[in-house]
C-alpha cells in the first residue's frame, strides 16, 4: 500500500519495520496532525445489499462481521482477507455489533422500532447460528431539556422528543458488562454480566440519561459510538448530530458527562487503540477517520472520498460509520446513505455497490 504522507515534511521513522505502518513522528511541528489519505477496499457487499453500518471482529481468527441498516437486513461474516463466509437475514434494521471473545458470540442492536416492533439486543454464535434475544430496550423518554448559554449572557432551551427506541453502539467492559447507546432517547444503557442472562432474566439499567446525549442537529442521531479508555476510568460517547465526543467520568463511581471534543463533523463510531492511546472517530460527514489524543485534540486523519468508481463503488470513504481495529489496520463500514430529500446533492445517491474499507494505522 502506498502511503500519502501529506502532513509530514520529513521522512518518517519506522519503529518496528516497514510492515508496521507509518509512525506518528515528532517533526518539530507539534500542532500538525499526521495525515494519510490512502484507502483500500476490504470488501464489496453482495449485489442488492446496502448501507453497511455496524462492524466487529473475532480476535481469535480475524473474521469481520458487518450489519446492514436497510433492507435486506443482513449480518455478513467475512474472513480476514475480505472473502464472504456466511450471512444471516433479519427482519429489522441492524446498527451496532460487538464481539464477546469469552463466549464466541456477536452482539447486535436490532432497531425494531423503525419497522413497528420492539427494539432489542440479540446475540448469535460466531458462525451465525443460534440467534437469541437478549433484552428489550425500555422506553424511558427524552432526557431533560438542555440549557445552552450564549455570549451575550442569554440562554437557549432545547427540548427533545422521546421518539423511537434506537439502540445503536455496543461496548463491553473488562467485567463482561455490556453498554448500549440509544440515539433517540439520549441514553446509555447497561446490562450487567450479559453473557449469563437471557431475554427473560437480563436487566437493562439506565446507566446515564443526559441532555448531552440527545441532539437537535444533523444527522439526527444523538448518542452513538462507544469506547472505554484503557483503564476504564472513562466511557466515551459520540454524539453524531452535535459533532461531539462526550466523556462519562467513572472514577469513584461518578458518572459526570462532559464534552471531550468538538467540531467532529458527524462523529459516529469510536474505537480505542490501546497501543497508541488514541481514540479513533469516524467523522461520517467529513468522510474521514480522525484520532484524538488524551486532551481531545486531533493528532491524525485517515482517508478521504475521491468520487464514485465506474462500477458504482465509492472510491475511498463515503459516510464512514463504524470502525474496528485488527492488527495494524482499521477497518471501516461505508454507510453511504443519502440523507436529504433533494435530488443530486449527495454522492451517496450514485452508489450502486456498497463497501467496507481498510487503512493502515500510524504508530
Amino acid at each position: 500500500m502506498k502511503n500519502n504522507l501529506v502532513a509530514l515534511a520529513v521522512p518518517l521513522l519506522f519503529s518496528i519495520g516497514m510492515n508496521a505502518g507509518p509512525v506518528l513522528a515528532d517533526d518539530g511541528h507539534r500542532n500538525r496532525p499526521f495525515i494519510d489519505r490512502d484507502v483500500d477496499t476490504f470488501a464489496v457487499l453482495p449485489d442488492g445489499v446496502q448501507h453497511p453500518e455496524g462492524i466487529t471482529a473475532n480476535p481469535a481468527n480475524g473474521d469481520i462481521y458487518v450489519s446492514t441498516f436497510t433492507a435486506p437486513f443482513k449480518l455478513l461474516r467475512y474472513n480476514r482477507h475480505g472473502r464472504l463466509l456466511s450471512q444471516r437475514d433479519f427482519g429489522q434494521p441492524l446498527l451496532g455489533l460487538e464481539f464477546d471473545r469469552d463466549k464466541n458470540k456477536v452482539y447486535i442492536t436490532n432497531v425494531g422500532n423503525f419497522v413497528g416492533v420492539d427494539s432489542k439486543i440479540q446475540r448469535v454464535a460466531a458462525d451465525l447460528s443460534n440467534l437469541e434475544d437478549v433484552a428489550i430496550i425500555p422506553g424511558i423518554g427524552a432526557p431533560a431539556p438542555r440549557i445552552v448559554g450564549n455570549p451575550d449572557g442569554s440562554s437557549d432551551t432545547i427540548s427533545f422528543g422521546s421518539g423511537a427506541r434506537v439502540p445503536n453502539a455496543l461496548v463491553f467492559d473488562r467485567d463482561g458488562n455490556l453498554y448500549i447507546s440509544d440515539s433517540f432517547q439520549g441514553a446509555v444503557f447497561k446490562i450487567a454480566k450479559v453473557a449469563g442472562c437471557n431475554a427473560n432474566t437480563c436487566n437493562v439499567e439506565t446507566f446515564s440519561h443526559d441532555p448531552l446525549f440527545a441532539t437537535p442537529g444533523f444527522p439526527p442521531f444523538g448518542a452513538n459510538g462507544l469506547a472505554f479508555n484503557k483503564d476504564e476510568t472513562a466511557l466515551f460517547v459520540a454524539n453524531t448530530g452535535d459533532d461531539r465526543v462526550l466523556k462519562i467520568e467513572l472514577v469513584s463511581g461518578l458518572r459526570k458527562v462532559s464534552v471531550f471534543a468538538e467540531s467532529l463533523n458527524g462523529a459516529d463510531g469510536l474505537v480505542f487503540d490501546a497501543r497508541s492511546g488514541l481514540l479513533w472517530v469516524c467523522a461520517n460527514q467529513a468522510d474521514e477517520v480522525v484520532a484524538l489524543n488524551a486532551k481531545g485534540r486531533i493528532v491524525a486523519k485517515l482517508g478521504e472520498f475521491r468520487g464514485i468508481n465506474r462500477d458504482g463503488t465509492p472510491d475511498g470513504l463515503l459516510f464512514p460509520a463504524s470502525p474496528v481495529i485488527v492488527g495494524d489496520e482499521i477497518i471501516v463500514t461505508n454507510l453511504a446513505v443519502a440523507l436529504t430529500d433533494a435530488a443530486g446533492d449527495e454522492p451517496e445517491e450514485d452508489v450502486k455497490l456498497w463497501t467496507v474499507s481498510k487503512m493502515r494505522l500510524p504508530h
